[in-house]
């Protein structure tokens, strides 16, 4: 059953219509829940947290923020905030889109929580409508808006994708004490025995033959990405697909 009680925190005025003047602000809240998830986890920013980060009592903060769903939509907006897309479209999709893709992961890579936010269904804050507005306003020029809506799920499947398996992998070294190289020392001697037992010729030609497992992160990624905004130019008319943007 739906929940009655929701509203959306983008149609709640931040300011009461009477009463004392707020001593604190959304944005203070949301900044400081930022601060304490990027430091020890989404699971760290409850509101007792929080009041204690800006001083505030615990039950004041709900008048600013109603719920836990209202608070992760602001943090989810917040830091969509930090993807640069101003002056997009500029006229090249390609060089958009490669400039996008390094925003979000980046936007990611320094807050790793967000990948456990699940937002399938958007809350449509202030800083995300701004990126939709650039970001779909890249091909818009070329194509439908469902064969660009498409294209752009695309593209952040593969930043998605690529990012949170970044995050993990560096979850699971921290939690190991090894270095990736020293993570892989480790599994080399079980490796070599699936490469001389015969029976498994195609990870033994990724064993032997694969350029990709020992780029760096930032090469692998941009080796991917060249390869979906060649995909994506493939579904451009003609006219959108000559571009002077980096091809690599």
């Amino acid at each position: 059953m739906a929940d009655a009680e929701y509203v959306n925190i983008w149609m709640r005025p931040e300011r009461p219509a009477y009463g004392p003047t707020p001593g604190y602000s959304r944005a203070q809240i949301t900044e400081a829940a930022v601060r304490i998830a990027d430091a020890e986890g989404l699971e760290a920013t409850t509101m007792r947290r929080i009041a204690a980060e800006i001083g505030a009592g615990v039950m004041s903060l709900y008048r600013y923020v109603p719920s836990r769903d209202n608070l992760i939509e602001l943090m989810a907006d917040r830091v969509m905030g930090e993807i640069d897309v101003v002056g997009m479209p500029s006229g090249d999709w390609r060089t958009d889109l490669t400039r996008y893709a390094d925003e979000l992961r980046a936007m990611r890579l320094r807050h790793p929580w967000i990948v456990t936010v699940q937002r399938s269904l958007p809350s449509f804050g202030p800083n995300q409508i701004f990126l939709i507005e650039r970001l779909m306003g890249v091909l818009d020029a070329f194509v439908s808006i469902d064969e660009n809506l498409g294209l752009v799920a695309m593209l952040n499947g593969y930043i998605e994708g690529t990012s949170r398996e970044e995050i993990s992998s560096a979850k699971e070294l921290r939690r190991s004490g090894l270095s990736e190289s020293e993570w892989m020392a480790r599994s080399a001697p079980y490796v070599d025995r699936l490469v001389k037992s015969g029976e498994y010729p195609i990870f033994t030609k990724i064993v032997k033959e694969a350029r990709q497992p020992h780029l760096s992160r930032d090469d692998q990624f941009r080796y991917g990405l060249k390869r979906v905004l060649d995909c994506i130019a493939a579904a451009l008319p003609s006219t959108g697909r000559v571009s002077q943007g980096p091809r690599d």
